[in-house]
């Protein structure tokens, strides 16, 4: 099984309302998807969102990508994120999902950096993303019948 983790961080509140629809599109891809496993989406603090998804094959992941909603999705990113990253491996442990805390070291361990127009200092100078929150406010969305934490 594969697990692919996003952390995207907005440059602003005013791209919120086309992230979100564009969000939405492509979660709505994703749970419809061939090899779609399952998957979360957290708020984080400061505009801050990660994913978690897992997919049966690297294929299916990559085919989901690159089509559809998510695939129109993409190029906004560039101009709306000042931070980007990603992070992808074998989990080999299928009956267990990924911890935040997982997540978050897996990206700071594995992950890259992907293009930003206006990157932030941090992301600039290559610095590894911030976890996730382990507590405070936020919002989880379990896909496919995951329960939030």
């Amino acid at each position: 099984m594969i697990v692919s983790v996003t952390r995207l961080r907005l440059r602003s509140w005013r791209h919120g309302g086309g992230f979100a629809r564009h969000t939405a599109a492509s979660l709505g891809q994703a749970v419809s998807a061939a090899g779609f496993v399952d998957g979360r989406l957290l708020a984080g603090p400061r505009l801050t969102f990660w994913t978690v998804t897992r997919w049966s094959s690297d294929d299916a992941m990559r085919r989901w990508r690159s089509a559809g909603a998510h695939g129109r999705a993409m190029p906004f990113l560039v101009e709306w994120c000042d931070e980007a990253s990603v992070a992808r491996w074998e989990q080999h442990d299928g009956a267990r999902f990924p911890t935040w805390q997982d997540c978050g070291r897996r990206m700071a361990g594995e992950g890259r950096a992907s293009r930003v127009r206006q990157p932030s200092d941090a992301q600039g100078a290559g610095a590894a993303p911030e976890p996730p929150p382990a507590w405070g406010r936020r919002l989880v969305l379990p896909l496919r019948g995951i329960r939030p934490d």
